[in-house]
């Protein structure tokens, strides 16, 4: 992959709720492929067949690939003690729509604590992440970890424990280049030591505050975003960079803008991260 069609993406409910608009949107914009996460509200593995069928007949229309599939898996929306049985059937319906939508990436995180001492929120975490990707394997799909909610995203000796325990094909990671800002880390520094495992990339980019991460457009912020991708580039990274700005969607927070907004926040993000890469890639 090169330029930016090639390396670029974005996950699509950042820019609107349906699916039409967030490709058309991605389109305008030139990226190359869009990330799904939800429809309309609903994450993939909750759709219909027939749902599911249209989805991917909409997504082939527009010439755009999808990069990957983001599930709920380990997320903001669960806890290290949600039942597994649940987590293993949301695996297999999202595979299945991966499949149908072109792609075998599914984006998932490491179950947050539920007051649990950590060396038991650690084995309970690993637990669940080796069956989890013993199940992806037998499912033909690729999970990507996030450096977000989570136990193995806390920091790169937990994320590195986390591959060396698990120690399958079918687990590499991506990683969030603004998610420090909210868990207390340095991107570049956690970056430079998982790089092997890096199969893909979300871009964001805040300023810490007393209240929290408060996130805004590439460039603009704390997370050095233009440094982390200097990294990358010059380690050979030649995976995508996919747009996840959260200044008007940030689903974990229940909040989201209209959709005037919504649209207008993501086009702005999008194209501050282009010049970005660009002028790295000319340097």
């Amino acid at each position: 992959m090169s330029g930016w069609r090639g390396r670029s993406c974005g996950i699509g409910d950042e820019a609107a709720p349906g699916l039409a608009q967030q490709l058309a949107i991605h389109a305008e914009l030139g990226l190359g492929a869009i990330e799904l996460r939800t429809v309309d509200g609903l994450g993939l593995h909750q759709l219909s067949p027939a749902a599911l069928a249209a989805a991917a007949a909409q997504v082939a229309d527009s010439g755009l690939a999808v990069a990957a599939v983001d599930t709920p898996i380990g997320s903001w929306s669960t806890t290290v003690a949600t039942d597994l049985g649940q987590e293993l059937a949301i695996l297999a319906d999202s595979a299945r729509a991966a499949h149908a939508l072109g792609t075998s990436w599914l984006r998932v995180m490491s179950y947050p604590n539920d007051g649990r001492p950590e060396p038991e929120w650690a084995a309970e975490s690993l637990r669940r992440m080796a069956r989890l990707a013993a199940e992806a394997e037998r499912l033909g799909v690729l999970l990507l970890h996030e450096n977000c909610h989570g136990w193995a995203g806390q920091g790169p000796e937990q994320t590195l424990r986390l591959l060396d325990h698990v120690s399958s094909p079918a687990l590499r990671l991506v990683f969030d280049l603004g998610n420090g800002l909210a868990y207390g880390y340095e991107a570049v520094e956690y970056l430079a030591k998982v790089l092997p495992w890096v199969s893909h990339v979300h871009v964001k980019d805040g300023h810490r505050t007393a209240e929290g991460a408060v996130f805004t457009v590439p460039g603009q912020g704390q997370a050095d975003v233009a440094g982390c991708v200097r990294l990358l580039e010059s380690s050979g990274y030649r995976g995508r960079y996919s747009l996840e700005p959260h200044v008007t969607h940030i689903p974990h927070l229940a909040a989201t803008a209209g959709a005037e907004e919504l649209a207008a926040g993501y086009r702005a993000c999008t194209r501050a991260f282009r010049t970005i890469w660009e002028t790295i890639e000319s340097e």
